[in-house]
């Protein structure tokens, strides 16, 4: 022990909490049934370490300690408040009685967190509120950092996490992985989560800046801690998809903060190890044949992240895939995306009449990409006024500052 044993123990305990606290919660929410409690029952048991600890050392398995005496600490506050409410004194019984049929903490823990990813985003829960629960839940992230990071109010933000957890008690959700009959379909909310997550960070939907790169962070760590857990094909995808897409951050936007769009990026600042990760991950997805979009959009990313300049892309590649995505997934911005592919293999015209029939469909009336894309093709063939218009439309529905601020340049070099 050092000269000053407190000290010693606070930093220990400092880094069991954060190496370790998303597994302890994880595992305490199993055994309790409710977050709130939980939560409470993780700190109290992170403030009687910092005594018992000194009195007694540390223990051999700090986060086994950690659990069990969170699990105490939990029954004992409901065996108070039942002074106040009988029912109270049930569950404390239910909690201990499953407390000594089994170990608190045992080779299950990684389940934990698998079983709290799927509870955070479950279908019935709204999806903003899957969003900010697996934020605040998994990730850890305090309820200030969220509402933030998505421009909301602390107190509104928070109301839907309270509505949340009231929903998932309400509603008996089981804090269970789906059966193998269940998981396809479960596992598509938990990955449109992350992804949502991801978008947010990689590409702000409002607001000053373009990105948000502590949300972009977040996503892959939770990418990261779903494959761990359960090395599915379209988990790797995901995870290959944001690896590739965040690789080209420090390229996309100038030290003034104006956008950069991918054919003018400088490509020395490309994240190569990131890449690596990336086209690694894509190639065990589609070798398994039973991969979906995520590992498909990857897939596109990687083409364009191997290639060494814009001009040497492999556009019919490109095309192909949009194809297989757009079969697999139908959309009218995939189509939109393929139209721009079609337009860069076989020239602005081809990928012009195209995005016309698009947007004569109406579906992407309101999406500022579609008439920017638009503007961009009429542009590259001269067509000055018709480019005019769509970036007009475009301009008027964007939030976004640096991409008004592209709009306005581009509607600037128009003359």
């Amino acid at each position: 022990m050092s000269e000053n044993p407190a000290e010693e123990i606070r930093a220990q305990l400092d880094s069991v909490y954060r190496a370790e606290s998303g597994r302890i919660l994880a595992t305490l929410i199993r055994l309790l049934g409710d977050f709130d409690l939980a939560e409470d029952a993780m700190q109290d048991a992170f403030t009687a370490a910092l005594d018992r600890w000194l009195k007694e050392g540390i223990p051999e398995n700090p986060r086994a300690w950690l659990v069990s005496t969170g699990r105490f600490k939990a029954i004992d506050a409901l065996r108070r408040r039942a002074r106040f409410d009988a029912s109270q004194e049930k569950i404390a019984e239910e909690i201990e009685a499953q407390s000594s049929s089994g170990p608190a903490e045992d080779e299950s823990v990684p389940d934990d967190r698998l079983r709290l990813i799927f509870t955070c985003c479950h279908p019935a829960l709204a999806p903003e509120a899957r969003v900010a629960l697996t934020l605040r839940e998994v990730c850890g992230l305090t309820t200030e950092e969220i509402a933030r990071a998505f421009l909301t109010t602390p107190p509104t933000l928070a109301q839907r996490i309270v509505r949340a957890k009231s929903k998932i008690r309400e509603a008996r959700i089981p804090y269970q992985v789906p059966s193998p009959a269940e998981l396809a379909e479960r596992l598509g909310a938990v990955l449109h989560v992350i992804y949502l997550v991801f978008n947010e960070g990689y590409s702000a939907s409002s607001g000053a800046t373009l990105t948000r790169p502590d949300l972009s962070r977040e996503a892959i760590r939770l990418g990261r801690l779903l494959q761990e857990l359960l090395p599915e094909p379209e988990v790797m995808g995901l995870l290959a998809l944001m690896l590739l897409q965040e690789s080209r951050r420090a390229s996309r936007t100038s030290p003034t903060g104006e956008l950069i769009l991918l054919e003018s990026q400088n490509r020395s600042l490309w994240d190569r190890e990131r890449i690596e990760e990336g086209v690694a991950l894509v190639e065990r997805a589609l070798r398994s044949r039973r991969f979906g979009p995520y590992t498909l959009q990857a897939a596109i990313a990687a083409v364009h992240a191997e290639a060494p300049a814009a001009a040497a892309t492999d556009w019919p590649q490109i095309v192909a895939l949009y194809g297989a995505l757009a079969r697999i997934e139908p959309s009218p911005v995939i189509e939109l995306n393929r139209a721009v592919a079609v337009a860069m293999r076989d020239g602005p015209e081809a990928g012009l009449i195209l995005v016309d029939a698009l947007l004569a469909r109406g579906e992407l009336a309101d999406y500022h990409l579609a008439h920017s894309a638009r503007a961009d093709l009429c542009r590259r063939l001269g067509r000055v006024e018709e480019a005019r218009t769509s970036y007009e439309k475009a301009l008027a529905l964007t939030v976004q500052e640096p991409e008004r601020r592209f709009l306005e340049n581009r509607l600037r070099e128009l003359g």
